[in-house]
C-alpha cells in the first residue's frame, strides 16, 4: 500500500493560522498553549503545535478539537475564514 500524501490542503493551511492568530490574541507563547492542550488530556509538546501553525504538520481531527478547547473556542472557529475585526 503506497504511502498517504502528506500535503496539506486550503482548510488545513487556514486552520494553522487561525490557531495562531487566536493564541497570539490571547498572548499566548506555543509552550504555554502546548501545555494547556496536554493538560486536557491530548500530549502535544510546543515543537508539535509549532509545526501545525506552520502547516508542517497535519492537524487531525483530535489535535484540533483539543486546541479548541484550549484556547475555549469551538472547533468551528478554528475552520472559519479569518475576519479583520
Amino acid at each position: 500500500m503506497p504511502a498517504r500524501s502528506l500535503e496539506i490542503g486550503t482548510a488545513g493551511i487556514r486552520a494553522a493560522r487561525i490557531i495562531e492568530i487566536l493564541r497570539t490574541a490571547r498572548g499566548l507563547s506555543q509552550r504555554q498553549l502546548a501545555g494547556r492542550v496536554t493538560a486536557l488530556g491530548h500530549p502535544m509538546s510546543n515543537t508539535m503545535l509549532s509545526r501545525i501553525e506552520r502547516a508542517q504538520r497535519r492537524c487531525d481531527i483530535d489535535d484540533l478539537i483539543a486546541i479548541a478547547e484550549a484556547l475555549l473556542v469551538s472547533p468551528l472557529v478554528v475552520l472559519q475564514e479569518p475576519t479583520d475585526t
